[in-house]
This record gives structure tokens, C-alpha cells and sequence, in this order.
């Protein structure tokens, strides 16, 4: 089944538009061996920021709503290659966006492939500002169905528009298209969006990108999280306690104290082994630093032993799991 789904862009500036489009462009979700599977519409995909944002001063509208991101999905089922997606994202941008700036990039990372697309506000032919509504996004959606059959794929069934008070969702829309393993997708979109990640703010906007909504607050015990397809998962609810509210408060602390590099892979030992050594290293490089303070201490709050056990597995860098809880005292 082939969805056409708008994601909702909370953050309009010039700065959130250029990371959703890095983010998007990222070598590793849309390199294919000697193919970079990403194309622009009206512009050229390594400078397509530069160019929007050329368009936007070019017309005088440099405020307001700065871009839309939408993503076209399609099933594992469907026979169709990485090149044959990306051509299909071109396809539809031209005939849905001709006057405007698209960035079409094509992720193969995850289980199913689909497209990201990056639309400038701002037409380039004649300035005219670009503006998406609801029933835009059903007239989109058939547009999308008209090109996936015509080229052979699968689609969902039709929303009826005129029955608004059960008009379909963006998360039901989409909901058929990977069965049982949208927590997997999940977890795997939580792994990417830590990369990037050196903040609670960021990492949410990195989720954000994905299509997920982040509910994390400082008066919640729990992290919340709301798929694309409209499925709410809790942190707790997650097969590996490293995504635990607390434990990712811990992760964040420390790479802000060590300046931490985005896009720094993941450790074999996970990220929470990696603290546990952090946290050595660090005292140990700047105990003489008389200067500089090391945030506040991690400790456990189970058993002596259980405590013993934890630091000693920690300490070697294995991977953080099992029903321990990091604690912050003073």
C-alpha cells in the first residue's frame, strides 16, 4: 500500500528548514552503493536551501511559514526498487508542486521504503505563498494513488471528504502499512534521532522529522510517544530500558558535559555503556581541573548487591538493561 502523509512542522525558520532538509539528505538513509537517491524539483538537492531561501528574499516573503514536509510511503509487499520510489517522489512533486521548490529524498534504511519530501513556501516562478489545508491533503493523497496504480503498487482505500466528522487521520491513513512492527520502527527512529541528539529539545525535533510526536516533561514520570500510523507508546513500554525517561536525562547530561559530536555512531555496547566509561574518563582526565565541576553524580538505587553487580557490568561496557533505574542525589 502506497500512503502520502503530511508531517507537521512545528518549528518555521530558516535554521528548521535546513535541518529537516540535512536530515533528510543524510548520505546513510539514501545512499544505495554508487546512488545517492535524492532528487530536486526546481532546484538542485545539494544547494536546494540556499535556493529556497535565494527564492524567498528574491520575493520579499522571508516570514511566516517556511516550508511543508510530507512523505510517501510503500509497502514491503510491492515490487518496486529504490530508483523506481525516487522517481515516483519526482513524479508527483512536479505535478502537485510545479512552481516550487522540492526536495524528493529516498530512505532505504528501514523496512519499507519511502520518500521525504521538502517543499519551499515560496514559488519560485511568482513569489505566490504556499498554503496547505485538509482538503489539500486528500487531493494530494488521490493524486498519489492515481501515480502508484498507474505505475502497478497498491494503495489504501478512498476517505470520503464529505463525511468530516469521520474523516480519515494522517496515523489511520497509513495504518495498514506495517502491521505489529511499528514498535520496532519505533525504537529504531528513537536510535537514529539520538545521533543528532545533544539536547531534550533536539532530540525531539529530530523525532519530529520523522513523522513522531515526543511528550516529555518535566511533571511526567513517563516519556510518550506517537507513532506516524497514531499508536501511543510509553518509554516503559520499549524493549530496551536505555529508553527510559531518566536514563536518556543521563545520556543527555553527559554528552553536554563531554561536548559530544552528532552523528557519532552508536557503541557495540550501547549508548549506556558508553556513559558508564564517559563517566570515568572524564573524572579522570579533569580531577586536577580545579576549575571545572562534574555534574551531578549517578548512583543506584537497588540492592547493594544488585548496586555491585550494575557498576562492575558498566564499568566493563556492556550494554545497560535489565530493571535497574538511574537515580540523580546531591
Amino acid at each position: 500500500m502506497a500512503t502520502f502523509t503530511a508531517i507537521q512542522c512545528k518549528k518555521q525558520s530558516a535554521s528548521s528548514m535546513r535541518g529537516v532538509i540535512d536530515y533528510v539528505e543524510q548520505e546513510k538513509k539514501t545512499r544505495l552503493g554508487d546512488a545517492w537517491l535524492v532528487t530536486g524539483s526546481n532546484c538542485v538537492p545539494q544547494s536546494a536551501f540556499i535556493e529556497m531561501q535565494m527564492t524567498k528574499e528574491r520575493f520579499r516573503k522571508t516570514g511566516g511559514t517556511q516550508f511543508y514536509h510530507f512523505v510517501q510511503s510503500f509497502s514491503a509487499e510491492d515490487d518496486i526498487t529504490p530508483q523506481e520510489v525516487n522517481a515516483i517522489g519526482l513524479e508527483f512533486a512536479q505535478k502537485q508542486f510545479p512552481d516550487f521548490e522540492v526536495v524528493i529524498a529516498t530512505h532505504v534504511d528501514t523496512g519499507h521504503l519511502h520518500n521525504h519530501m521538502v517543499v519551499n513556501s515560496v514559488s519560485h516562478k511568482d513569489g505566490h505563498k504556499l498554503h496547505q489545508s485538509y482538503s489539500d491533503l486528500l487531493t494530494h493523497r488521490k493524486v498519489n494513488d492515481e501515480i502508484c496504480l498507474a505505475h502497478g503498487l497498491s494503495v489504501l482505500g478512498e476517505c470520503d471528504s464529505q463525511k468530516k466528522k469521520k474523516r480519515m487521520k494522517p496515523g489511520e491513513y497509513q495504518a495498514g502499512l506495517r502491521g505489529d512492527s511499528w514498535k520496532l520502527d519505533l525504537i529504531q527512529a528513537i536510535n537514529e534521532a539520538l545521533e543528532y541528539a545533544t539536547s531534550r529539545e533536539s532530540f525531539i525535533e529530530n523525532m519530529e522529522v520523522e513523522g513522531y510526536e515526543v511528550s516529555w516533561s518535566d511533571s511526567q514520570k513517563h516519556i510518550t510517544f506517537t507513532c506516524p500510523n497514531g499508536r501511543k507508546c510509553r518509554d516503559s513500554s520499549l524493549h530496551d530500558e536505555t529508553f527510559l525517561k531518566e536514563n536518556l536525562e543521563a545520556l543527555l547530561l553527559y554528552r553536554q558535559a563531554t561536548g559530544f559530536r552528532p552523528t557519532t555512531p552508536e557503541p557495540d555496547e550501547g549508548w549506556m555503556g558508553e556513559l558508564a566509561a564517559g563517566w570515568f574518563r572524564v573524572a579522570a582526565d579533569l580531577e586536577r581541573d580545579d576549575d571545572w565541576q562534574l555534574p551531578v553524580p549517578l548512583v543506584w538505587t537497588d540492592s547493594k548487591q544488585r548496586r555491585r553487580e550494575a557498576i562492575k557490568k558498566m564499568a566493563m561496557g556492556q550494554k545497560f538493561s535489565g530493571n535497574q533505574h538511574w537515580e540523580q542525589t546531591m
